[in-house]
């Protein structure tokens, strides 16, 4: 018998999060946090990344001179929670993610109140020890496993200031002579200019499975095919399989580049990259994970709709014709998206929230990757639900024009509104066992914190 989800779910009211209040009071008797000792740790472990010279925020907060200025901005959006740019619902559906970088209550009480009492310094001999960042554009996951492997370049291609929105879509081999598989994949535009015309670049892998069902590298039994080799938007950093899954790369495949570039102001010419990390031999995983688009429109993209001054909802929903383990969700949409949700149906009739967007920015296509433990183990027949708003409405400060009537289409001023979603796919078998892993280990974890 085929076992129901398992996970831990936090379920609660839906809702858009307003502003968090600030302290109405300040205790005299408490210290007053300092740049040196309390607010700089947590700006290294959270805002640095981005807030550096030559990266991609508009100023660097590295140091006590270049944040001190920006104090009261910091508060406002750091209590928001804008800031860092995290909009998973801290209170429906799962709450555990690898890259979890939004702020706990305490990091964002010691911001605002260390601004709120004029942000003082602090002993200049408690600043912690400075981080070696890598430049702007180099790979995140140079640290983990060095060099990639494998870098797959899309042709350069020339936007001219002012032209109209263009989709490239050339065609190029990977330079393989034996199967191999990925653990990790990183995709971006070749330079930091790059990223101005960048819209989104997808890349689609062009490959014959019969050989490796030949081989035996995959079952055709267990496994729904290769999907989306990869996609990047707007500050997506990569992808990192999950411990024995992985995808597969064959002798003789390609990758078909589907890119789109928008208006930059000036002549910019570009081209996107994609770094490849394989597995090393003799350590090749059991799974394939499949990357693909859930659509959140109901009735199929084509038909999405939104009149002028309004709000617009949409669902579509998905079957799962295998059990899986969903890996990661990231919502995409455009200038006017809203909020949305992901769900999941049991065969059951049991419905659980995955995940929760209530503020999307268009500007940051986060991607929620669920920690080990949290990831959702779904039996075959489950219904994934993709709920998506829209505002086209002056409340959407993103939004370009709310008299326009807009429906789905490629460029940033139309509309999307789907989730790529990863799922790693298995037999019925190797699910029960998934399962009965997942309970043994939480039931476990749940006798040690009682003693």
């Amino acid at each position: 018998m085929v076992k129901p989800f398992v996970g831990r779910i936090v379920i609660g009211a839906v809702g858009v999060m307003g502003l968090l209040a600030l302290p109405a009071t300040l205790s005299a008797q408490t210290a007053v946090p300092t740049f040196t000792k309390d607010v700089a740790p947590i700006f290294q472990a959270k805002c640095e990344s981005c807030h550096r010279p030559d990266s991609i925020a508009p100023m660097s907060l590295q140091t006590y001179q270049e944040a001190r200025p920006w104090a009261r901005s910091i508060r406002d959006r750091v209590a928001s929670r804008n800031m860092p740019p995290w909009h998973i619902d801290p209170n429906v559906g799962i709450q555990h993610y690898k890259n979890d970088r939004s702020l706990t209550q305490k990091e964002i009480d010691t911001i605002v109140k260390w601004a709120a009492n004029g942000a003082p310094q602090g002993d200049p001999k408690d600043m912690p020890a400075k981080i070696a960042w890598n430049d702007g554009n180099d790979w995140h996951y140079k640290k983990m496993f060095g060099e990639p492997d494998m870098i797959i370049k899309s042709p350069k291609y020339t936007e001219k200031g002012g032209a109209m929105d263009a989709w490239y879509k050339p065609v190029v081999d990977v330079p393989l002579t034996e199967p191999r598989w990925v653990r990790a994949i990183e995709m971006r535009p070749g330079t930091i200019k790059g990223r101005k015309i960048t819209h989104h670049a997808l890349a689609y892998l062009l490959q014959d499975d019969r050989e490796a069902i030949k081989q035996g590298l995959i079952s055709a039994d267990n496994d729904s095919g290769a999907g989306l080799f990869m996609e990047w938007a707007v500050n997506k950093e990569g992808e990192l399989m999950r411990p024995n899954t992985g995808k597969l790369l064959m002798p003789g495949a390609k990758i078909r580049w589907d890119i789109h570039y928008s208006d930059g102001g000036e002549d910019i010419t570009d081209e996107v990259q994609m770094a490849v990390y394989f597995y090393p031999k003799g350590q090749e995983p059991k799974y394939r994970t499949m990357l693909s688009l859930y659509s959140g429109v109901t009735g199929g993209n084509r038909n999405l709709d939104i009149a002028p001054n309004s709000i617009s909802v949409g669902q579509n929903f998905h079957v799962m014709r295998k059990a899986g383990r969903v890996e990661n969700f990231q919502p995409h949409m455009h200038l006017r998206g809203k909020a949305m949700m992901v769900e999941a149906i049991l065969p059951n009739g049991t419905q659980q929230v995955l995940g929760y967007v209530p503020n999307f920015e268009f500007n940051w296509m986060n991607n929620y990757v669920f920690e080990d433990d949290y990831a959702p183990l779904l039996p075959k027949g489950t219904i994934l639900k993709v709920t998506a708003w829209h505002d086209n409405t002056t409340a959407k400060k993103s939004n370009p024009d709310p008299n326009q009537w807009i429906g789905w289409g490629d460029r940033t001023v139309d509309e999307m509104a789907h989730a790529w979603i990863n799922i790693t796919y298995m037999s019925d078998e190797d699910f029960t066992k998934e399962v009965d892993a997942r309970k043994a280990k939480m039931s476990t974890t749940t006798e040690r914190q009682q003693q």
